[in-house]
Protein backbone atom coordinates (compact mmCIF):
# COMPACT_ATOMS: atom_id res chain seq x y z
CA UNK A 1 0.00 0.00 0.00
CA UNK A 2 1.69 3.16 -1.27
CA UNK A 3 -0.38 6.35 -0.96
CA UNK A 4 1.04 8.21 -4.00
CA UNK A 5 0.50 5.12 -6.17
CA UNK A 6 -3.11 4.83 -5.06
CA UNK A 7 -3.70 8.54 -5.80
CA UNK A 8 -2.17 8.02 -9.25
CA UNK A 9 -4.40 4.99 -9.84
CA UNK A 10 -7.53 7.00 -9.12
CA UNK A 11 -6.19 9.95 -11.13
CA UNK A 12 -5.89 7.61 -14.11
CA UNK A 13 -9.45 6.33 -13.68
CA UNK A 14 -8.77 2.96 -12.09
CA UNK A 15 -11.06 1.47 -9.45
CA UNK A 16 -9.71 1.09 -5.94
CA UNK A 17 -10.44 -2.03 -3.92
CA UNK A 18 -12.29 -1.93 -0.60
CA UNK A 19 -9.01 -2.83 1.11
CA UNK A 20 -7.16 0.04 -0.56
CA UNK A 21 -9.93 2.50 0.34
CA UNK A 22 -9.91 1.35 3.97
CA UNK A 23 -6.14 1.79 4.05
CA UNK A 24 -6.34 5.36 2.73
CA UNK A 25 -9.16 6.46 5.05
CA UNK A 26 -7.54 4.83 8.09
CA UNK A 27 -4.22 6.52 7.26
CA UNK A 28 -5.93 9.89 6.92
CA UNK A 29 -7.93 9.51 10.14
CA UNK A 30 -4.78 8.55 12.07
CA UNK A 31 -2.71 11.42 10.65
CA UNK A 32 -0.45 9.23 8.53
CA UNK A 33 -1.81 10.79 5.31
CA UNK A 34 -1.40 14.59 5.18
CA UNK A 35 -4.05 17.02 3.92
CA UNK A 36 -2.17 17.71 0.70
CA UNK A 37 -2.35 14.03 -0.30
CA UNK A 38 -6.04 13.77 0.65
CA UNK A 39 -6.69 16.95 -1.36
CA UNK A 40 -5.09 15.30 -4.38
CA UNK A 41 -7.13 12.12 -3.88
CA UNK A 42 -10.35 14.12 -3.45
CA UNK A 43 -9.66 16.00 -6.69
CA UNK A 44 -8.95 12.71 -8.48
CA UNK A 45 -12.27 11.33 -7.21
CA UNK A 46 -13.99 14.57 -8.25
CA UNK A 47 -12.84 14.18 -11.85
CA UNK A 48 -12.76 10.38 -12.26
CA UNK A 49 -15.66 9.36 -10.00
CA UNK A 50 -16.17 6.04 -8.24
CA UNK A 51 -18.20 2.93 -8.92
CA UNK A 52 -21.12 1.96 -6.69
CA UNK A 53 -18.93 -0.61 -4.93
CA UNK A 54 -16.16 1.94 -4.39
CA UNK A 55 -18.65 4.47 -2.98
CA UNK A 56 -20.11 1.91 -0.59
CA UNK A 57 -16.58 0.93 0.50
CA UNK A 58 -15.66 4.60 1.00
CA UNK A 59 -18.80 5.18 3.09
CA UNK A 60 -18.15 2.12 5.24
CA UNK A 61 -14.51 3.16 5.70
CA UNK A 62 -15.68 6.59 6.87
CA UNK A 63 -18.24 4.96 9.17
CA UNK A 64 -15.73 2.49 10.61
CA UNK A 65 -13.04 5.14 11.14
CA UNK A 66 -14.73 5.74 14.49
CA UNK A 67 -17.49 4.46 16.73
CA UNK A 68 -21.17 3.86 15.88
CA UNK A 69 -24.01 4.73 18.25
CA UNK A 70 -25.92 1.72 19.58
CA UNK A 71 -29.38 1.99 21.15
CA UNK A 72 -31.46 -0.38 23.31
CA UNK A 73 -33.59 -2.88 21.42
CA UNK A 74 -36.75 -1.42 22.93
CA UNK A 75 -35.86 2.18 22.02
CA UNK A 76 -38.26 4.15 19.79
CA UNK A 77 -37.59 4.18 16.07
CA UNK A 78 -34.59 6.37 15.23
CA UNK A 79 -34.99 8.60 12.22
CA UNK A 80 -33.08 11.48 10.74
CA UNK A 81 -33.07 13.75 7.74
CA UNK A 82 -30.26 15.09 5.64
CA UNK A 83 -30.43 17.91 3.14
CA UNK A 84 -27.72 18.29 0.54
CA UNK A 85 -27.81 22.01 1.21
CA UNK A 86 -29.39 25.08 -0.26
CA UNK A 87 -29.90 28.78 0.28
CA UNK A 88 -32.15 29.42 3.26
CA UNK A 89 -32.57 25.68 3.85
CA UNK A 90 -33.43 25.62 7.55
CA UNK A 91 -35.79 22.65 7.70
CA UNK A 92 -33.70 20.58 10.14
CA UNK A 93 -34.34 23.02 13.00
CA UNK A 94 -38.10 22.54 12.57
CA UNK A 95 -38.23 18.89 11.54
CA UNK A 96 -36.25 17.39 14.44
CA UNK A 97 -38.52 18.71 17.24
CA UNK A 98 -41.63 18.02 15.15
CA UNK A 99 -40.73 14.34 14.73
CA UNK A 100 -39.80 14.11 18.41
CA UNK A 101 -43.34 15.29 19.23
CA UNK A 102 -44.49 12.21 17.29
CA UNK A 103 -42.64 9.83 19.63
CA UNK A 104 -39.67 9.25 17.34
CA UNK A 105 -36.04 9.69 18.34
CA UNK A 106 -34.01 12.06 16.17
CA UNK A 107 -30.25 11.85 16.94
CA UNK A 108 -29.34 14.48 14.33
CA UNK A 109 -25.64 14.88 13.61
CA UNK A 110 -25.23 17.97 11.46
CA UNK A 111 -22.48 19.88 9.72
CA UNK A 112 -21.26 23.39 9.13
CA UNK A 113 -21.68 25.48 6.01
CA UNK A 114 -20.18 24.26 2.76
CA UNK A 115 -19.55 26.78 0.00
CA UNK A 116 -22.54 29.10 -0.41
CA UNK A 117 -24.90 26.87 1.56
CA UNK A 118 -25.47 27.44 5.26
CA UNK A 119 -24.73 24.93 8.01
CA UNK A 120 -27.14 23.77 10.70
CA UNK A 121 -24.49 24.01 13.43
CA UNK A 122 -23.58 27.58 12.46
CA UNK A 123 -27.25 28.56 12.72
CA UNK A 124 -27.76 26.88 16.09
CA UNK A 125 -24.67 28.53 17.53
CA UNK A 126 -26.35 31.92 17.10
CA UNK A 127 -28.46 30.86 20.11
CA UNK A 128 -26.48 32.03 23.19
CA UNK A 129 -25.08 29.10 25.15
CA UNK A 130 -26.28 26.40 22.75
CA UNK A 131 -23.79 23.51 22.76
CA UNK A 132 -23.42 21.75 19.43
CA UNK A 133 -20.57 19.56 20.68
CA UNK A 134 -21.74 16.81 23.04
CA UNK A 135 -19.76 13.74 24.03
CA UNK A 136 -21.11 10.32 23.15
CA UNK A 137 -22.08 9.74 26.80
CA UNK A 138 -24.01 13.04 26.73
CA UNK A 139 -25.76 11.99 23.52
CA UNK A 140 -26.85 8.72 25.13
CA UNK A 141 -28.17 10.61 28.19
CA UNK A 142 -29.82 13.46 26.28
CA UNK A 143 -31.80 11.74 23.53
CA UNK A 144 -34.15 9.79 25.84
CA UNK A 145 -34.91 13.07 27.67
CA UNK A 146 -35.59 15.32 24.67
CA UNK A 147 -36.41 12.89 21.84
CA UNK A 148 -34.21 14.99 19.57
CA UNK A 149 -30.80 16.57 19.61
CA UNK A 150 -28.76 18.48 17.07
CA UNK A 151 -25.01 18.12 17.40
CA UNK A 152 -21.77 18.05 15.49
CA UNK A 153 -19.64 15.00 15.08
CA UNK A 154 -17.86 13.86 18.19
CA UNK A 155 -14.17 13.09 18.01
CA UNK A 156 -14.99 9.39 17.63
CA UNK A 157 -17.90 9.56 15.16
CA UNK A 158 -16.61 9.40 11.56
CA UNK A 159 -13.35 11.22 12.39
CA UNK A 160 -12.08 10.75 8.84
CA UNK A 161 -15.12 12.53 7.44
CA UNK A 162 -14.82 15.35 9.97
CA UNK A 163 -11.36 16.13 8.59
CA UNK A 164 -12.31 15.62 4.95
CA UNK A 165 -15.52 17.68 5.26
CA UNK A 166 -13.54 20.81 6.16
CA UNK A 167 -10.96 20.09 3.47
CA UNK A 168 -13.54 19.71 0.70
CA UNK A 169 -15.07 23.06 1.57
CA UNK A 170 -11.87 24.91 0.70
CA UNK A 171 -10.45 22.76 -2.14
CA UNK A 172 -13.27 22.90 -4.71
CA UNK A 173 -14.23 19.25 -4.26
CA UNK A 174 -17.69 19.56 -2.72
CA UNK A 175 -19.77 18.62 -5.76
CA UNK A 176 -18.65 15.02 -6.14
CA UNK A 177 -21.31 12.31 -5.86
CA UNK A 178 -19.01 9.70 -4.21
CA UNK A 179 -17.61 12.27 -1.74
CA UNK A 180 -21.05 13.70 -0.97
CA UNK A 181 -22.52 10.22 -0.56
CA UNK A 182 -19.80 8.93 1.74
CA UNK A 183 -19.83 12.09 3.86
CA UNK A 184 -23.60 12.22 4.26
CA UNK A 185 -24.24 8.53 4.71
CA UNK A 186 -21.19 7.89 6.88
CA UNK A 187 -22.32 10.45 9.47
CA UNK A 188 -25.97 9.43 9.33
CA UNK A 189 -25.37 5.68 9.57
CA UNK A 190 -23.12 6.29 12.58
CA UNK A 191 -26.23 7.51 14.44
CA UNK A 192 -27.69 3.99 14.64
CA UNK A 193 -30.77 4.84 12.55
CA UNK A 194 -33.74 2.79 11.38
CA UNK A 195 -34.89 5.26 8.72
CA UNK A 196 -33.39 8.21 6.88
CA UNK A 197 -35.01 10.99 4.83
CA UNK A 198 -32.86 12.53 2.11
CA UNK A 199 -33.76 16.00 0.84
CA UNK A 200 -31.71 16.33 -2.34
CA UNK A 201 -31.60 19.84 -3.78
CA UNK A 202 -30.95 20.88 -7.36
CA UNK A 203 -30.69 24.22 -9.11
CA UNK A 204 -28.59 27.37 -9.00
CA UNK A 205 -28.44 27.42 -5.19
CA UNK A 206 -27.48 23.77 -4.74
CA UNK A 207 -24.45 21.56 -5.27
CA UNK A 208 -26.38 19.59 -7.87
CA UNK A 209 -27.26 21.98 -10.68
CA UNK A 210 -29.75 19.75 -12.52
CA UNK A 211 -32.50 17.35 -11.55
CA UNK A 212 -30.56 14.58 -13.30
CA UNK A 213 -27.52 15.20 -11.07
CA UNK A 214 -29.75 15.25 -7.99
CA UNK A 215 -31.34 11.97 -9.07
CA UNK A 216 -27.90 10.42 -9.47
CA UNK A 217 -26.87 11.53 -5.98
CA UNK A 218 -30.16 10.29 -4.51
CA UNK A 219 -29.73 6.89 -6.13
CA UNK A 220 -26.14 6.70 -4.88
CA UNK A 221 -27.19 7.42 -1.28
CA UNK A 222 -30.17 5.06 -1.34
CA UNK A 223 -27.94 2.32 -2.78
CA UNK A 224 -25.32 2.82 -0.07
CA UNK A 225 -28.01 2.90 2.62
CA UNK A 226 -29.44 -0.37 1.33
CA UNK A 227 -25.97 -1.95 1.22
CA UNK A 228 -25.35 -0.92 4.84
CA UNK A 229 -28.81 -1.77 6.18
CA UNK A 230 -30.75 1.53 6.48
CA UNK A 231 -33.92 2.22 4.50
CA UNK A 232 -33.87 5.69 2.94
CA UNK A 233 -36.58 7.91 1.43
CA UNK A 234 -35.84 10.70 -1.06
CA UNK A 235 -37.37 14.08 -1.82
CA UNK A 236 -35.98 15.97 -4.83
CA UNK A 237 -36.33 19.72 -4.18
CA UNK A 238 -35.71 22.59 -6.63
CA UNK A 239 -33.35 25.27 -5.31
CA UNK A 240 -33.53 28.08 -7.87
CA UNK A 241 -34.91 30.40 -5.20
CA UNK A 242 -34.20 30.44 -1.48
CA UNK A 243 -36.32 28.38 0.91
CA UNK A 244 -38.50 30.59 3.07
CA UNK A 245 -37.88 34.29 3.53
CA UNK A 246 -34.34 34.54 4.94
CA UNK A 247 -30.75 33.45 4.43
CA UNK A 248 -28.11 33.90 7.11
CA UNK A 249 -27.67 32.36 10.54
CA UNK A 250 -29.59 34.13 13.30
CA UNK A 251 -32.06 35.35 10.67
CA UNK A 252 -32.89 31.76 9.72
CA UNK A 253 -33.26 30.71 13.36
CA UNK A 254 -35.72 33.56 13.87
CA UNK A 255 -37.71 32.33 10.87
CA UNK A 256 -37.67 28.77 12.24
CA UNK A 257 -39.07 29.99 15.56
CA UNK A 258 -41.99 31.50 13.64
CA UNK A 259 -42.56 28.26 11.74
CA UNK A 260 -42.45 26.23 14.96
CA UNK A 261 -45.34 28.38 16.15
CA UNK A 262 -47.37 27.96 12.96
CA UNK A 263 -46.42 31.36 11.55
CA UNK A 264 -43.79 30.38 9.00
CA UNK A 265 -43.78 30.93 5.23
CA UNK A 266 -45.99 28.40 3.38
CA UNK A 267 -43.13 26.99 1.27
CA UNK A 268 -41.03 26.27 4.37
CA UNK A 269 -43.89 24.63 6.26
CA UNK A 270 -44.82 22.48 3.26
CA UNK A 271 -41.27 21.16 2.83
CA UNK A 272 -41.09 20.30 6.53
CA UNK A 273 -44.41 18.45 6.39
CA UNK A 274 -43.40 16.58 3.21
CA UNK A 275 -40.25 15.35 4.94
CA UNK A 276 -42.02 14.48 8.19
CA UNK A 277 -44.71 12.48 6.40
CA UNK A 278 -42.02 10.22 4.92
CA UNK A 279 -41.34 8.65 8.33
CA UNK A 280 -44.08 9.77 10.69
CA UNK A 281 -46.84 7.60 12.12
CA UNK A 282 -49.12 10.65 12.20
CA UNK A 283 -51.09 12.22 9.37
CA UNK A 284 -50.08 15.43 7.65
CA UNK A 285 -52.97 17.23 9.35
CA UNK A 286 -51.83 15.98 12.77
CA UNK A 287 -48.24 17.04 12.11
CA UNK A 288 -49.40 20.46 10.97
CA UNK A 289 -51.40 20.78 14.18
CA UNK A 290 -48.25 20.09 16.21
CA UNK A 291 -46.64 23.10 14.50
CA UNK A 292 -49.65 25.34 15.04
CA UNK A 293 -50.56 24.46 18.64
CA UNK A 294 -47.13 25.07 20.15
CA UNK A 295 -46.04 21.48 20.80
CA UNK A 296 -43.16 21.58 18.30
CA UNK A 297 -41.97 24.93 19.67
CA UNK A 298 -42.08 23.60 23.23
CA UNK A 299 -40.00 20.60 22.14
CA UNK A 300 -37.46 22.89 20.47
CA UNK A 301 -37.25 24.99 23.64
CA UNK A 302 -36.67 21.84 25.70
CA UNK A 303 -33.87 20.75 23.35
CA UNK A 304 -32.26 24.21 23.55
CA UNK A 305 -32.37 24.13 27.35
CA UNK A 306 -30.92 20.63 27.66
CA UNK A 307 -28.12 21.52 25.22
CA UNK A 308 -27.13 24.53 27.30
CA UNK A 309 -28.88 27.28 25.36
CA UNK A 310 -30.57 30.21 27.07
CA UNK A 311 -34.17 29.65 26.09
CA UNK A 312 -35.14 33.17 27.15
CA UNK A 313 -32.86 34.50 24.38
CA UNK A 314 -34.96 32.96 21.60
CA UNK A 315 -37.47 35.80 21.59
CA UNK A 316 -34.61 38.33 21.63
CA UNK A 317 -32.40 36.98 18.84
CA UNK A 318 -33.36 39.89 16.59
CA UNK A 319 -31.84 42.22 19.18
CA UNK A 320 -28.91 40.04 20.22
CA UNK A 321 -27.75 39.66 16.62
CA UNK A 322 -28.80 42.95 15.09
CA UNK A 323 -26.47 44.00 12.26
CA UNK A 324 -25.27 47.62 12.31
CA UNK A 325 -26.78 48.25 8.86
CA UNK A 326 -30.18 47.02 7.68
CA UNK A 327 -30.62 48.10 4.09
CA UNK A 328 -33.79 47.76 2.04
CA UNK A 329 -33.42 46.66 -1.57
CA UNK A 330 -36.15 48.42 -3.54
CA UNK A 331 -37.78 47.19 -6.77
CA UNK A 332 -37.03 49.58 -9.64
CA UNK A 333 -39.98 48.45 -11.76
CA UNK A 334 -43.42 46.88 -11.52
CA UNK A 335 -44.33 43.39 -12.70
CA UNK A 336 -44.17 39.78 -11.57
CA UNK A 337 -41.06 38.49 -9.85
CA UNK A 338 -39.79 35.93 -12.35
CA UNK A 339 -36.46 35.20 -10.66
CA UNK A 340 -34.62 35.87 -7.41
CA UNK A 341 -31.72 33.57 -8.07
CA UNK A 342 -30.67 31.42 -5.12
CA UNK A 343 -27.07 30.99 -6.21
CA UNK A 344 -26.55 34.71 -6.71
CA UNK A 345 -28.18 35.39 -3.35
CA UNK A 346 -26.05 32.76 -1.62
CA UNK A 347 -22.82 34.22 -2.93
CA UNK A 348 -23.84 37.68 -1.73
CA UNK A 349 -24.71 36.35 1.74
CA UNK A 350 -21.39 34.49 1.87
CA UNK A 351 -19.55 37.72 1.01
CA UNK A 352 -21.38 39.51 3.84
CA UNK A 353 -19.75 37.08 6.29
CA UNK A 354 -22.46 34.46 6.85
CA UNK A 355 -20.24 31.65 5.52
CA UNK A 356 -16.61 30.70 5.08
CA UNK A 357 -14.22 31.31 2.20
CA UNK A 358 -11.56 29.30 4.07
CA UNK A 359 -11.72 26.83 6.94
CA UNK A 360 -10.45 29.29 9.57
CA UNK A 361 -12.98 32.05 8.77
CA UNK A 362 -15.35 33.13 11.55
CA UNK A 363 -19.10 33.15 10.96
CA UNK A 364 -21.00 36.39 11.53
CA UNK A 365 -24.42 35.33 12.89
CA UNK A 366 -26.06 38.72 12.32
CA UNK A 367 -25.55 39.23 8.57
CA UNK A 368 -27.68 37.95 5.72
CA UNK A 369 -30.98 38.80 4.07
CA UNK A 370 -34.60 38.55 5.12
CA UNK A 371 -38.03 39.63 3.94
CA UNK A 372 -37.44 37.83 0.64
CA UNK A 373 -40.25 38.17 -1.85
CA UNK A 374 -41.18 34.94 -3.63
CA UNK A 375 -41.13 34.08 -7.31
CA UNK A 376 -44.55 34.62 -8.89
CA UNK A 377 -45.54 37.50 -6.64
CA UNK A 378 -46.66 40.79 -8.17
CA UNK A 379 -44.24 43.59 -7.38
CA UNK A 380 -44.80 47.33 -7.53
CA UNK A 381 -41.99 49.78 -8.25
CA UNK A 382 -40.77 51.17 -4.94
CA UNK A 383 -41.66 48.07 -2.91
CA UNK A 384 -39.08 46.29 -0.77
CA UNK A 385 -37.73 43.12 -2.41
CA UNK A 386 -35.64 42.11 0.60
CA UNK A 387 -33.59 43.51 3.47
CA UNK A 388 -29.81 43.21 3.63
CA UNK A 389 -28.23 42.90 7.09
CA UNK A 390 -24.59 43.99 6.90
CA UNK A 391 -21.64 45.23 8.94
CA UNK A 392 -21.31 48.42 6.88
CA UNK A 393 -23.21 50.46 4.32
CA UNK A 394 -20.50 49.65 1.76
CA UNK A 395 -21.02 45.90 2.36
CA UNK A 396 -24.78 46.32 1.98
CA UNK A 397 -24.44 48.25 -1.28
CA UNK A 398 -22.00 45.67 -2.66
CA UNK A 399 -24.44 42.89 -1.76
CA UNK A 400 -27.30 44.73 -3.45
CA UNK A 401 -25.30 45.05 -6.67
CA UNK A 402 -24.54 41.34 -6.59
CA UNK A 403 -28.12 40.27 -5.79
CA UNK A 404 -29.51 42.52 -8.53
CA UNK A 405 -27.77 40.35 -11.12
CA UNK A 406 -30.15 37.52 -10.19
CA UNK A 407 -33.40 39.52 -10.10
CA UNK A 408 -35.90 39.51 -12.97
CA UNK A 409 -39.17 41.49 -12.72
CA UNK A 410 -41.37 41.80 -15.79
Amino acid sequence: MHIPSLIEAKRDGHALSAEQIRFLITAYAQGDMPDYQMSALAMAIFFKGMSGDETAALTEAMLRSGTVLHWPKDAPMRVDKHSTGGIGDKTSLILAPLLACDGLWVPMISGRGLGITGGTLDKLESIPGFRTQLSESEIYKTLPITGCLMVGQTANLCPADKKLYALRDVTGTIQSIPLLTSSIMGKKLAEGLNRLILDVKYGSGAFMQTREQAQALAESMVSVGRALGVRSSVRLSPMDEATGESAGNALEVIECLRCLQGQGPPDLENIVLDLACAVSISSRAELRQMLHDGRAYAKFQHMVTVQGGRVESLERLHKIHRAPVIHEMIADRSGHLRRLDAGTLGRAVLALGAGRAKATDRIDPAVGVDGLRKVGQEIQAGEVLLRIHARSQADAEEAEKAIAQGVDIR
